[in-house]
């Protein structure tokens, strides 16, 4: 019976679909929101005061050099036009030529012409807002923070009633500087004109944050809040300074703002995220549902709330809405198509899953897909229409050839077509040869075959190509413990294994047999009962039972393998063995 695999799939597509939940460090949401306001400042030109302009006519060889300056960079010239327009710089004492010198220079990577021509325009016009911010832009990008310091004090002195936001603009200039603990100091020493400036305590919290001063990081953006509760940036960074640390106090700081400002939607956002991070699914989905409910026409929002119901396993709702976020128009509706295909086979609904495996054409999920078509034919005992649409998939590397493979001769396997499945098999290891993966399913078939030979020789050549393969150790040494042979080799195959994967359940019932071969039963009943714990399968049910029998234990024995008869009533091994035991 197939089951929807929660922790392997569902929940990294939850964090995917929530629109980008992995941050850097540091530097999430509310950056990125500040930084779209400092970059929509930024694009809008400072007040200039009316230039000083040089009292000097236009000669006819002036004239000639500015058309051979812009012919040159029109031409792929930059070197000429940078010269020529340096030329007229120093000439004419313009500052409109010395812009444009300083922006042919910076444009063509010369930056200490760059530097000079930006001097001389500050020489000419000291109060410019432009020329300030053209210069600590190239110096800060130049990697030169001590020399940009200067020019920063003017751009914030030239409008002290709007330093915060000057200061939201600037930060991500000097944030790029790698001694983050200088950035701090810059910004701490800069911030000090400005005190009562809200965004100038968010950027302090972002530089000390960056720099690795928490404890300051989260004082400054308090002190944000205190100046203006309202403000939706400083609750989500500090929301976020905690999100790893302190979680739960991530979550209070974003609900108790939401309490008060109910329509902050990148808030709401983030608290929902905070919540899934958390595995607070049901308040995860109320607040993706919220924020639906405000944004009808989100296919995203709606197919998070419809991932959020499948975790919490409410099929019929989750399918639900997963038909709400294709009618909303997902564009990845390969995605949904899957995960509906998923929910039928969980409700049981197989030619339902079917249909919608078969309309996921691309993206990521069409691999897997196609694979549950397959298995879902095979089910209805289709097998060669099994086989013909696995001949049709197409591959992207060695691994999916091999699984492709390796699913074809299981359903051969399963069909009792050994020859056929062994065959397929080493076929491929011709086409692939020296992949451990072929070579461990090729001897496993070999082994049902009566190849014992071929078998140890291929679990060897596995072990020697890939020597932390554990369960090619387990499975040799299992066939020397099940046959009773070589029982010491087989038990320091099987303890090999087990230091490789020691949480595999299947390895522990092979260590717990061992045990019972070599006679140390009380030993075996530990580790078979481990086994069974993790996973209740027939046949480590039926081992359980054996040594339990063999301890004296008989009603515990029959306890044991009724249990696993009632899920597993047509399991070989089980049935041989309570017959064995109890005919």
């Amino acid at each position: 019976m197939m089951t929807l695999r929660h922790s392997a799939l569902i929940f990294p597509l939850l964090l995917a679909a929530c629109v980008n939940t992995q941050s850097p460090r540091l530097q999430p949401l509310a950056q990125a929101k500040a930084e779209r306001q400092a970059a929509v400042q930024a694009a809008q030109a400072p007040v200039e005061k009316p230039l000083n302009l040089p009292k000097m006519e236009l000669s006819g060889a002036m004239l000639y050099d500015f058309l051979l300056g812009e012919m040159a960079s029109q031409r792929g010239r930059p070197d000429l036009a940078v010269q020529v327009y340096s030329d007229l710089a120093s000439a004419t004492q313009d500052p409109r030529v010395v812009r444009r010198a300083a922006q042919l220079a910076f444009e063509a990577r010369e930056l200490d012409k760059a530097v000079e021509q930006l001097n001389l325009w500050l020489k000419l016009e000291p109060e410019s807002v432009l020329a300030n911010q053209m210069l600590a832009t190239l110096l800060l990008s130049g990697g030169k923070l001590q020399e940009a310091r200067p020019y920063l004090v003017n751009i914030l002195a030239a409008n002290p009633t709007q330093a915060g936001r000057t200061f939201l603009q600037i930060y991500p200039l000097i944030a790029r500087y790698p001694d983050k603990e200088a950035v701090f100091s810059l910004v701490q020493d800069l911030a000090q004109r400005y005190p009562g400036a809200v965004e100038v305590h968010l950027v302090l919290a972002q530089a000390a944050a960056a720099a690795g001063k928490q404890d300051i990081a989260l004082k400054e953006v308090r002190q944000a809040r205190e100046i203006q509760p309202s403000w939706e940036l400083a609750a989500l960074y500090e929301a976020q300074l905690l999100q790893r640390t302190a979680p739960q106090q991530a979550q209070t700081i974003l609900k108790k703002f939401l309490d008060r400002y109910p329509d902050s939607s990148e808030v709401r956002l983030l608290y929902a995220r905070l919540l899934l991070e958390q595995k607070q699914y049901a308040l995860s989905r109320a607040e993706f549902k919220r924020l639906l409910d405000a944004n009808p026409d989100s296919a995203d929002l709606a197919f998070t709330v419809a991932m959020l119901s499948l975790e919490l396993n409410e099929f019929d709702r989750a399918e639900a809405e997963l038909r709400q976020a294709l009618a909303r128009g997902k564009k990845d509706q390969d995605t949904v198509y899957y995960y509906l295909g998923q929910l039928a086979e969980a409700k049981k609904r197989d030619d339902d899953a079917l249909q919608n495996y078969r309309r996921v054409l691309e993206g990521e999920y069409a691999y897997p897909a196609h694979l549950r078509v397959v298995y879902l034919l095979n089910k209805a005992h289709k097998l060669e229409e099994a086989r013909a649409y696995l001949h049709q998939i197409s591959t992207q590397n060695d691994t999916q050839r091999v699984q492709l493979l390796v699913a074809e001769a299981q359903m051969l396997r399963d069909a009792k077509q050994l020859d056929a499945a062994y065959q397929i098999l080493a076929q491929g290891q011709e086409k692939m040869p020296g992949h451990p993966e072929l070579i461990y399913e090729t001897a496993m078939v070999a082994d049902q075959l009566g190849k014992r030979d071929v078998f140890e020789q291929m679990m060897r050549k596995v072990i020697e190509i890939q020597p932390d393969y554990a369960q090619a150790y387990n499975a040799l040494g299992y066939s020397l413990l099940d046959r009773n042979e070589r029982v010491q080799e087989g038990m320091q195959l099987v303890e090999k294994a087990n230091q490789l994967a020691p949480d595999d359940a299947g390895i522990i019932d092979s260590v717990g047999w061992g045990y019972y071969r070599t006679g140390n039963l009380v030993k075996s009943v530990e580790y078979l009962r481990r086994a069974y714990g993790a996973n209740p399968d027939p046949e480590i049910a039926a081992h359980l039972g054996e040594v339990l029998w063999a301890q004296g234990e008989k009603e515990q024995a029959r306890k044991v393998w009724n249990e696993a008869l009632k899920t597993n009533p047509d399991n070989t091994v089980l049935l041989d063995t309570m017959k064995k035991f109890s005919p």
